[in-house]
Parts: structure tokens; C-alpha cells; sequence
């Protein structure tokens, strides 16, 4: 039988890269997955050879140990691969598809599913509604940060890419359709964000920097993006964006400066709950800091995107109240201002077509505003490590890491599908990195 290997969480801190269990089409016993998912079969599902997998920062919250889960959980859940074997249920996917997977993972038959809500479909997690490959609470289907996964609901959930080749000259913006470009655009189009828009996105992590990005491509007229670190604000100033360093003082002050009104149209939440406060402030954790800001700094009548994580278990949290997920947030100037919030995991499979489309035909360079590289996956344990990320930033993704078994010629173009070793793009915000193949 074929081998396989994968990135494993040993607790907080710690991972390592491991020989794990080659998938079939069974959900097996392991570390997080609920009793009620043990042995369910998966004639519907596929096996990929992974092209290309991310470190996300909802990767990093579990690093840190600021959730619940489980030491020997299989980390991934930003997918890209080539099929190679398919469940006797599978009928359009085909063995060579080159593919795109959300990081949801829905039935595709449910009435979430159905109504387009497939972030919180019914039928693949018995703790709560909706799934994730290799993520704590998410029914315990294997994480993808590995050199082979198995995706259920194939025929539903892939996304295939129309053309090999053409894919494969652009697969470090592609793999960013399984979850980042999706969740920055869908803060974006949640908040209302259109053509002449000011908009202020909180966070210059990958997540926040695509979200900039998307906002661009919906047609805002001033993207203004705050964070702590220089070094991201940096790389989120090099594709047109505005900038405050909200270290530095009152965010709604410095929009001031830019707009000459403090008060933007739409704000995006791309922090979550590891949140920072802002001025003299700014060091200390306030997990409801972003919430309270972008109230502050949004027009009265305007909506706020909330793609940022939040959770119900923050282990680290620094007081009682956010261990359980309960946030002192000014509820009252929201609702006076008439804000509309909008929360929630992103349905990728509502936006990952249309956005295949805009990077096929070079209407938007991701990568390029996530500052996406490249590391093999046996280096995936420093790709994780503190002393990569940079200053502690207010940001929901702190990283990004693509493993990738694909060689890259020398005049660019990604050439072939390669040996198991499986490379890894990173996404990376000022020190953040991004993982590939070495060549």
C-alpha cells in the first residue's frame, strides 16, 4: 500500500511530520473524531494526491493551544490535489481531475446545503452544525496538511479546474480558493462592500490582506487596512491599500486623517478572538477590541464582516469570561447605529467559481497580496513555529503554508505533478511565510 505522511499536533507548541494512514473509504477511529462518525462509509468520497495544502491561522489558534483539541489531530483543512481514486458512489469526478477543495465539508443534500449555506451543513459533524478537514470540534474528518486526503461528497464539494496546464502556471493563486480568497471576500461581500466603498479591513494577516484585496476587486474606492506589525502593513501599502497602525493610536482618528470623516462605509473583522488593543493598549490581548473598533469607525446604517474566528473554548483565554467565548462588546453602540453583523465560517462554494475565473483570467493576483511562498512539507513544523511568524500581530491568519508535490521549471511554470514528497506554498504577511516544494 501506498505510504503517506502528514502534519500532527502534539499539544501546544509542537507539531511534527509523521507517517499517518493511508485514507480509504471508511472514516476510521482517532484523535477527535466523534463516536457517532466511526466507521462511516464513504462510497461518495475521493482520494487526492495533494498539490498544494495551507497553514492557516485557524491552524495556528490550535498550535498555540488556545482550543480544545486534541494531541495526534491530522492538521489541514486548505486543499488542492489530484484525484486518484474515487468511491463506487463518485459519478462525474474523474481519476486525473486536477481540484479545488473547500474547506467545508457539506452533504450537498442537507437544507443548509441547499439554501447555500454549506458552512453549516447538518449531516457531516455530530457535535454542531458544520465541518472542516483536520480542525478541532469538526467531526474528526482527517486534515489535509498531508501527501494523500480523503474528500467526501466528491461530485458536491470539488471544484474542478477546467484546464491542467493553465492551472497548474497559477496554482499558488488557485490553492487560495479552498478557504483564504473565499473567507476575505466573503468579509467583503458580507459587509456590503462595492463599487466607490470606503472600507476598513482590521488585521493584515493573509486573511485580512485578501480581504483587501477582494475589496479592490469589488470596486472599493479606498481600502484602508490597520494592524501592529509594520512589516504587514508594508506588504498591504504595495497593492494600493491605505494603512493605520492601530499601535500607534485611535484607529477611528488616523481614518480621520485619510478620509477627513472618522467613519468608513464597511468594515471587516479579519482578526478574531486573539485580538489586540490598539494605542497604549496595544500589547496587551482584548479579544473583543476589533468588534468594538469597527462600531467605532463604520457609518451608522453600515455592516460589519465578521470572517475573523471566534470561539466557544479558549483554553489560554486571559480571563473567565473569553475562555467560554464571552466578549465584552459594546452591543449597545452597535445597535444604536443600526450595524448589521454578520458572522460565521465562509460557504466557500458560493464564491470559489466565480473567483477560479477572476485569477484564470489574471483579474487578481492572491498570492502576490498574501506574499504566498513555498517549503517542502518536512519542513511544516518550522513553518508553524513562533520565531517564523514575526511580531504577535493583530491578525486572524497569522500564516499560510501550501504543501505541494509539484517541481517548478526553471522558466517558472509548476511542470508536472512530482514525487510524494509533497511541497507546501505558505502564505505570509511581513515575517509570515509560505510553504513549497524545494526543486
Amino acid at each position: 500500500m501506498t505510504g503517506n505522511r502528514g502534519v500532527v499536533y502534539q499539544g501546544p507548541g509542537r507539531v511534527e511530520v509523521e507517517d499517518i494512514a493511508y485514507p480509504d473509504f471508511v472514516l476510521r477511529d482517532g484523535p477527535g473524531v466523534n463516536p457517532a462518525n466511526v466507521g462511516r462509509e464513504v462510497p461518495h468520497g475521493v482520494i487526492l494526491k495533494v498539490v498544494a495544502t495551507n497553514i492557516c491561522g485557524s491552524d495556528q489558534h490550535m498550535v498555540r493551544g488556545r482550543t480544545t483539541a486534541p494531541q495526534g489531530l491530522v492538521l489541514g483543512h486548505e486543499i488542492t490535489g489530484e484525484v486518484v481514486e474515487r468511491g463506487p458512489d463518485v459519478e462525474f469526478v474523474q481519476v486525473g481531475d486536477l481540484v479545488s477543495v473547500p474547506f467545508n465539508i457539506a452533504c450537498g443534500r442537507c437544507v443548509n446545503c441547499k439554501a447555500r449555506h454549506t458552512e453549516i451543513c447538518l449531516n457531516v459533524n455530530p457535535d454542531r452544525p458544520g465541518s472542516a478537514y483536520g480542525y478541532v470540534d469538526m467531526g474528526g474528518w482527517v486534515g489535509g496538511q498531508a501527501q494523500y486526503a480523503l474528500v467526501p461528497y466528491a461530485d458536491w464539494n470539488l471544484l474542478r479546474f477546467p484546464d491542467r496546464d493553465q492551472a497548474l502556471e497559477r496554482i499558488m493563486d488557485l490553492t487560495m480558493l479552498s478557504d483564504i480568497f473565499p473567507t476575505g471576500y466573503h468579509g467583503c461581500v458580507s459587509a456590503g462592500v462595492g463599487v466607490g466603498s470606503t472600507v476598513y479591513v482590521a488585521g493584515a494577516g493573509p486573511v485580512g490582506l485578501a480581504a483587501a484585496a477582494s475589496a479592490q476587486l469589488l470596486g472599493a474606492a479606498v481600502v484602508i487596512v490597520g494592524d501592529l506589525n509594520e512589516d504587514r502593513l508594508a506588504q498591504a501599502r504595495g497593492f494600493g491599500c491605505e494603512t493605520v497602525n492601530v499601535a500607534e493610536g485611535d484607529p477611528g482618528d488616523q481614518i480621520e486623517q485619510l478620509l477627513g470623516v472618522p467613519a468608513v462605509d464597511c468594515a471587516v473583522d479579519a482578526v478574531g478572538f486573539e485580538a489586540h488593543g490598539t494605542g497604549d493598549q496595544a500589547a496587551k490581548e482584548a479579544p473583543a477590541s476589533v468588534l468594538n473598533t469597527a462600531m467605532d469607525v463604520t457609518k451608522a446604517g453600515g455592516a460589519i464582516g465578521i470572517p475573523g474566528l471566534y470561539v466557544t473554548g479558549d483554553p489560554g483565554a486571559a480571563d473567565e469570561a473569553a475562555k467560554v467565548g464571552s466578549l465584552s462588546i459594546r452591543f449597545g453602540l452597535g445597535w444604536s447605529k443600526s450595524h448589521a453583523f454578520f458572522t460565521g465560517q465562509c460557504p466557500v462554494m458560493k464564491y470559489h467559481r466565480e473567483l477560479m475565473a477572476a485569477i484564470l483570467n489574471d483579474r487578481v493576483r492572491i498570492a502576490d497580496a498574501v506574499n504566498a511562498v513555498a517549503i517542502p512539507l518536512e519542513d511544516a513544523p518550522e513553518g508553524t513555529s513562533p520565531s517564523t511568524r514575526g511580531p504577535r500581530a493583530s491578525t486572524c491568519s497569522t500564516r499560510t503554508a501550501t504543501w505541494a508535490p509539484a517541481d517548478r521549471a526553471a522558466n517558472g511554470s509548476w511542470a508536472r505533478l512530482a514525487d510524494h514528497r509533497s511541497p507546501v506554498v505558505h502564505r505570509r504577511a511581513g515575517l509570515l511565510p509560505v510553504i513549497s516544494r524545494d526543486t
